[in-house]
């Protein structure tokens, strides 16, 4: 359910706002989004995984939060990175 080394290095390249930024929120949001996705495929062949189900949902909460500082901040780049993204809100 953890995305691989190289997905995660190209998601961070195309978020960060400059090239050592590893953990601005943009980039926070771009691979919670992209675990995220991949445990909701995990969960159409395992129904009754729970264990996992609870993490899911703690990180479909840390990316709201993540989702609401930026809104907070700056609404153009919220809306722009949720059309990137292709997050439904």
């Amino acid at each position: 359910m953890s995305i691989e080394a190289e997905r995660k290095q190209a998601l961070i390249k195309e978020y960060a706002i400059n090239p050592s930024d590893t953990g601005s929120p943009e980039v926070q949001v771009a691979v919670l989004t992209e675990r995220i996705t991949n445990l909701t495929e995990h969960f159409k062949t395992h129904k009754k995984d729970n264990h996992s189900r609870r993490g899911l949902l703690k990180m479909v909460s840390q990316r709201r939060r993540h989702l609401d500082y930026i809104k907070a901040k700056d609404d153009a780049k919220y809306r722009d990175l949720i059309q990137k993204l292709g997050i439904r809100r």
